[in-house]
């Protein structure tokens, strides 16, 4: 019982956390938290939203803490399957976003009428 009451404890207290960085994320702040992006060269960095990307971020912080309430629940009621449920909306979470963000180039700034009419 005590294995579960730390394993409660611990997972319970990292999707808060996630939730807490969710809600951060979603008013378009905290790229420095996104890896890969916070090491670009400034250059680099200017050609993408950072706003926008953290804002996706955030909202997949918000399903990833979700999908940690069923760990929660399959744990306290003692129900594997609510367990395997969670893990596999983690996983289907985390490869759905992968897949978004590289494909696209759906966070890449885009040039304003002004600055397309520019370059003409």
């Amino acid at each position: 019982m005590d294995e579960i009451k730390s394993g409660v404890i611990v997972i319970g207290g990292v999707a808060v956390i996630m939730a807490l960085l969710g809600l951060y994320m979603l008013q378009g702040k905290g790229t420095f938290l996104i890896a890969g992006y916070n090491t670009m060269p400034k250059e680099e960095k200017a050609k993408y939203d950072g706003p926008a990307m953290a804002r996706f971020i955030g909202k997949l912080l918000f399903a990833l803490a979700f999908s940690m309430l069923f760990w929660l629940a399959g744990m306290l009621l003692e129900k594997s399957w609510m367990f395997y449920i969670g893990v596999a909306l983690f996983l289907g979470f985390t490869g759905a976003a992968l897949i978004y963000m590289n494909t696209g180039g759906r966070f890449l700034k885009r040039p304003s009428a002004s600055e397309h009419e520019k370059n003409k």
